[in-house]
């Protein structure tokens, strides 16, 4: 068995590259929440368990679905977004075969447009597992979206159903131009916000 100095340390198992999770949730000062605005769905659950337990901040609460794999949290936003960061609370101490050990992560317009971005393996993770959303490219450090599916494709131990306690997703803070009178965040506004 690790020691909690081991667990906390090993947030990516080295060996494998699968995430194993961290205890705590720190991201970057320069990232924000921005779920908050989307409207959230999910492919099924069982009664008590459904989506709300997924944003309600609370760790002994979880989703669980009730239906065939994959099992599906959907998130459509109002206007396209800029997304960089999946922060998903798992814990296979707790709920071992319920605990996701393969998810999708897919992003588009909707669901006719879905494509897959990134796919994670987890090794029997306890904690926020972190999935970055920038691609291979350095300067894509973001994606555009009006849509985001993660999709648990596979369980621990052949698990059928999942538990997941928290979703968090985060996007780039906006950045205001210092000594503006006012704060746009669109390059058009900025272009013209002065008289030369």
């Amino acid at each position: 068995m690790e020691s909690d100095a081991e667990e906390a340390a090993a947030a990516v198992d080295p060996g494998a590259g699968r995430l194993k999770g961290s205890p705590e949730l720190t991201v970057d000062a320069d990232m924000r929440e921005v779920a908050k605005r989307a409207a959230w769905s999910v492919s099924s659950f069982k009664d008590g368990n459904g989506v709300a337990a997924l944003r309600d901040d609370n760790l002994d609460a979880y989703w669980q679905s009730d239906g065939a794999e994959p099992h599906l949290v959907n998130i459509r936003f109002q206007k396209k977004v800029q997304l960089q960061l999946v922060a998903l609370y798992v814990d296979f101490k707790l709920d071992e075969s319920y605990t996701p050990s393969k998810i999708s992560i897919r992003a588009g317009d909707g669901f006719h447009n879905l494509k897959e971005i990134k796919t994670v393996e987890l090794a029997k993770p306890v904690g926020w597992v972190h999935i970055s959303l920038s691609g291979a490219d350095p300067r894509e450090t973001f994606i555009h979206t009006f849509m985001l599916q993660i999709a648990v494709l596979s369980n621990h131990l052949n698990g059928r159903d999942t538990h997941v306690r928290q979703i968090k997703i985060y996007g780039p803070r906006p950045s205001p131009v210092p000594h503006q009178p006012f704060h746009f965040i669109s390059r058009e506004f900025i272009t013209y916000s002065t008289i030369r």
